[in-house]
Parts: C-alpha cells; structure tokens; sequence
C-alpha cells in the first residue's frame, strides 16, 4: 500500500534512483549491450535471463517473469511493503519520504505507534541498567564496554511486576499496543504483568534499525519476589524455576523469529562490503565478536536455523560461516544450518561449519585467542561439502558394497535440493566418487521452467501504442490534445490517453515513474508486462512506430465517424454535415510514413 505518500515524492525518488545501481548492490550484473544482465535472483538458472535496463529504469526476467521497477524489486527481493521500500530507496539518497494529511487521515499500515513504544521500551530499559548493581557487575565481568553497551542499546528489566506498565502503559490504547508487542502477560488471574523481568535485555532490531523485539537473559538466580507471589505472577529466576536462561518476545505483527537474526542491522552498519558473516548461537557471542572487532558476526533467536535466515545471511555475503559448539547438540543444529541452506546455495554461494572444542563459545576463545585467532579459525572452518560427506559416511562402511550404496542413497535427495549449477554437478560427481553410484539426481524444479525469451506477439494497436509509450514517456509531447482517437470503443483507449496526460504533465518522467502511478490499480500488472514485452530497438525507430500508430488510431477513429455520419445522411444537422465534408476524401485504407 502507498500509504501517505505523495505521488510527486515517489515520482522524485525514482527520478533520482538509479535501477542498475540498486540491484548490483545485490546481484552481481555484467554489461549486455546497453542492459545489464545477470543470473536471476528469483529462480535457479545457469544461463542469464535477468535483464536490467537503465533506459526503462526497468527489470525483466525471461525465465520467471519477475519485472518491475527500483520499487518493486526491493519489494520482491528484501520482501518489504511499498512503504518501506520507498523508505529504504530513499534513504539510500539521503531523502526524507513526507506523509500526506493527518494523523488520522487514513489507516497506518506501518504500525508506527507499536514501533514507537518498542523504541521507548528499550530506552527505559537502557535507563534502568546503571540503576542495578548487579547488571552492571555481570557487564564488568563480561568484559563489555561503554561503547558495546551503547551500540546494542543493552538495558535492564528490573524486579517488580509493572516498570514498563507503569512507565508506558499510561493509557488503555499503550496498554493494548504493550500487549500487542509482546511486552506484557496475563497470569491465570488474569492479571497483567511484565513479562521480562530481573534480565539483561537485547533490543532486536529489523533491517532498518527499529526495534520490533527483545531478548532477556538471566544472570543470576533469585527467588521470585513478594509482591510477584502475591498477585500469582509466576516465578522469573529462581533456581527451582524452568525458566530459559534466555526469554525472547513471542511472535507478534512486526517480529517472527523465523526470518530475523541478531546483530544483523548492526553488522550491515558496519561493513559496507560483507564478504563473509559468521552465525553463532548466543547473543553474548554476537557482542564478544562485534567488540573484539569481528563485527560480522549474528544469531538466530532461539530458533534452529530456517530457510528464511539463510536467505537473509546469503543475501547479505556471499559466504557464511555456521559456528557450533562441537558436542551432539551443536551438530544437530550444524545439520539443520546445512538442510536449510542448501536450496540457497546458487553459484557464487559457499556455506562453511566451525566445530569449537569442547568447553569452548565464541566469547571464551575471542578472549582467549583475540581476534586474529579466531579470525584464523573462521578461515580454516570446514566447507559444506566435506561436512556433508563426512557427516553421512561417519557411521557407514565405504570398504562394502552395502555401504556405498547406503551413502548414495542418503545423499541423492539432499544433492536434488541444491539449484541447477555447477555446484551441484561437482557434489554429484564426488559422491560418485565416493560411492561409485551415480547420483541420478532430478532437475531441481525450477530448472524445468522454460526460458520465455522474447517472441514476436500479435498485439492490438491500442496495446504498441502504450508499450511503445512505456519505453519513451518523453514522445507524448508530439500528441497534441485533444486526442483525435478518442471517439472509440476500443478495449485500452481510455488508459492510452491517461497515461499521454500523465507523460506530458510530468516532463523528464521515465518508464518506471509511469507505470508506479498504477501501482494499485488493476492495469498494474498489464503495464509492468507490456513494458518489459518490448524488444530493445533504436529510440528514433520506436518513437516513429509509436506516432504511427497513433495515426492509424486517429484513422480509424476517423473512418468510424465517417461511416455513423453516412449511415444516417438524411438526418443530419448542419454541424454534422459539414463534419461529414471534412470526412469525405479519408481513405479506407492508411498509408504509413514508416519506411
């Protein structure tokens, strides 16, 4: 949804942007003539059929059909709504987006009120954490500065049932969007408490910086307070209690755990290059690395690594590091890190496993071995393949036949679930190696998809006329008003017309400036087509083929009136049989200036 936005603001910041800019920050693009291509970012292929055309502002893939402008494909590959992908667009060129009307003007869909109190729930936390002794102690014995505590925005959730209640749930509507957002809950009673209490708290952040969750951690054992008992509020730390060592918020409108990781605003703040991320299993770990100068490292949120997170860590380098701890259980989560990635890893894409020794997190030997020693393992860590490998063999006996055959037949599945490529060739011929079976492994599912390259289509006349004004917005201005096709029931007249008001009312708009003024009407889709349907060619050429069949519009709306005129000629008006004189020498057939 556009929101509030204005349209002229959206038709600036696309004005300013440049596509072949915003998606090479992302997919890796080679000059193709006067486009760009590249393997398509939004299904396995091994031959280019992703097109990036700077005159159009415009992308097109010939093997999905993903297309679409700067807009739509932040919206496509970042997974954002039309809001914020303006916000992220903009902010890339220092914008500010303005909102249009009050604040009650329109429903918000941005939920800025829940992000609003998020924000002022990890102020007070960060308000309360020089209050408590204790926090700061298990700080000093962690070894986190001011500034760490400061760059994550670390705070305190102290004892008692209802600080945050107290300080922001001042009225019925904050009291809802405290809910809302995870912060409080109800005992059995039905009494409403804080649900992070006595715990270290971590802001988490989305990829814009915007707090949308939090994760607390216990730092020492206590029995529950009084007056918690009192009100049947159950118990936070005490050693008899099940409490998690850390609490997260629970699933709510802005946060899923699932698709966020930990650290990753703070890491992309970082590194304007990131050719490798490392992905632990604490936050501790997170904070140890950023602050020992390895800020490329995140974490999941007390979830086993998913398909979402994989995306995401890929998105952001090219390689990622798995780092667990060595014992059953790092390995089990080792193993899920690798299902989930491998449908991820296109060419281009590596995924490595560190195993620490036993004992051992990533906070322990950063502090052991300083930077440039787990800089060290980081670059000796194992790589997917020979994890894969030495994971299914470990209990298999190679030297058999039966073995071999029991390795093949684990690895032929995992193998079909990596993208058409050359990876997948090379582990199809190691297990070959291995095994001595052949992996017969089926095309991965989108690979059968059939690359539409561009085919010659019989198009109405209507139809070229607004394709052809979709490559140069700037040749409206050679359509003089009123439009002389108009007096037609022609399928598409109407919005041909629309679309040459909006071309000359707006000099200097491009291809994706115009169709983003449909961006919620139904010609959207049947624009964002017609635009990326049409075949490059010589601007002078296109602009006479456009003219031309303006033309033959105009003759045919010409032709229509002549034959209403004469089909009623003996009750015609003065006015119309002078309108008829004028209609006489039109020809049946058009010649064309084309030559």
């Amino acid at each position: 949804m556009r929101g509030l936005i204005p349209d002229s603001f959206i038709d600036e910041l696309l004005a300013r942007v440049d596509i072949v800019d915003v998606i090479e920050r992302r997919v890796p693009l080679k000059k193709a003539g006067r486009e760009w291509t590249a393997c398509c970012p939004f299904h396995n292929e091994r031959s280019p059929s992703f097109y990036v055309s700077p005159a159009k502002q415009f992308f097109h893939c010939f093997g999905c059909g993903a297309h679409g402008s700067a807009l739509k494909f932040l919206m496509d590959y970042e997974r954002l709504e039309f809001p914020d992908a303006v916000e992220e667009l903009a902010q890339t060129l220092g914008m500010t987006v303005p909102r249009e009307g009050g604040r009650d003007a329109a429903p918000r869909e941005d939920k800025t009120d829940l992000y609003a109190l998020l924000d002022a729930s990890a102020s007070w936390y960060q308000s309360e954490l020089p209050k408590s002794k204790e926090a700061q102690a298990y700080c000093k014995k962690r070894g986190l500065d001011a500034e760490t505590i400061a760059r994550f925005r670390l705070g305190w959730a102290p004892a008692g049932y209802d600080g945050v209640i107290k300080s922001l749930g001042n009225s019925e509507r904050r009291l809802q969007l405290l809910n809302e957002a995870g912060m409080v809950a109800s005992s059995e009673q039905g009494r409403k408490y804080d649900r992070f209490r006595e715990r270290l708290m971590f802001p988490i952040l989305d990829r814009r910086g915007r707090v949308i969750a939090f994760g607390g951690r216990i730092i020492f054992s206590a029995p529950p307070a009084r007056e918690d008992q009192e009100a049947g509020i159950p118990a936070r730390t005490s050693q008899q209690s099940t409490s998690p060592k850390y609490l997260n918020s629970p699933e709510t409108p802005l946060f899923h755990k699932g698709r966020e990781l930990f650290a990753m605003w703070q890491v992309k703040q970082a590194n304007a290059n990131l050719p490798r991320i490392v992905v632990v299993e604490g936050y501790m770990d997170v904070i140890a690395l950023h602050q020992a100068g390895l800020p490329i490292a995140v974490a999941t949120l007390g979830t086993a690594t998913t398909p979402e997170h994989t995306e995401v860590l890929f998105r952001a380098a090219p390689d990622v590091v798995f780092c667990f701890d060595g014992d059953r259980a790092g390995r089990a989560a080792a193993w899920k890190a690798l299902e989930s990635a491998l449908p991820r890893l296109r060419d281009g894409r590596q995924a490595y496993f560190l195993f620490l020794p036993d004992g051992e997190d990533p906070d322990s030997l950063v502090r052991k071995e300083g930077k440039e020693g787990f800089e060290k393992r980081i670059k000796e860590a194992m790589p997917l393949s020979d994890y894969f490998f030495n994971e299914l063999s470990h209990d298999v006996e190679l030297g058999s036949l039966d073995g071999r055959a029991r390795l093949a037949e684990r690895a032929r599945p995992l193998i079909g679930k990596l993208p058409d490529g050359a990876f997948r060739d090379l582990m199809a011929q190691e297990l070959e190696r291995r095994s001595g079976a052949r992996a017969l492994v089926q095309p991965a599912a989108s690979s059968h998809r059939a690359v539409q390259r561009p085919i010659a289509v019989q198009r109405s006349l209507v139809r070229s006329a607004i394709a052809l004004l979709l490559t140069q917005p700037g040749i409206a201005d050679q359509v003089e008003k009123p439009y002389r096709f108009l007096p037609q029931d022609k399928p598409g007249i109407g919005l041909l017309a629309e679309l040459l008001d909006i071309a000359r009312s707006r000099p200097g708009i491009n291809s994706a400036m115009l169709v983003e003024h449909f961006a919620e009407r139904e010609e959207y889709p049947a624009l964002q087509k017609l635009m990326a349907a049409v075949s490059v060619g010589e601007p002078d050429r296109q602009a006479r083929e456009f003219l031309d069949a303006i033309a033959r519009l105009e003759h045919q709306a010409s032709l229509t009136r002549k034959r209403e005129l004469e089909s009623r000629r003996s009750a015609l008006s003065d006015a119309e049989k002078d309108e008829l004189r004028a209609l006489l020498p039109i020809r049946e057939t058009f010649t064309s200036d084309l030559s």
